[in-house]
């Protein structure tokens, strides 16, 4: 199971229903949209400060970012 790709998915589905673009997001992080991308898409995994602050943006749990 890839759960890097998971737990991008949901990262996505957050972003979505904020109506916020990969681009906004990015900007907020401090990074292109393309590296966001490779976030969202499994290719990169964040780590730990990285998914408290998307957590924290989104306003979402960790149990909703690793819900399977």
């Amino acid at each position: 199971m890839n759960y890097s790709k998971i737990v991008g998915e949901n990262i996505k589905r957050a972003r979505k229903d904020k109506g916020l673009t990969q681009k906004q997001v990015a900007k907020v992080f401090r990074m292109t949209q393309q590296q966001y991308s490779r976030f969202e898409n499994g290719v990169f995994e964040l780590n730990y400060q990285q998914l408290y602050e998307i957590c924290k943006f989104l306003d979402i749990t960790p149990n909703e970012l690793f819900e399977f």
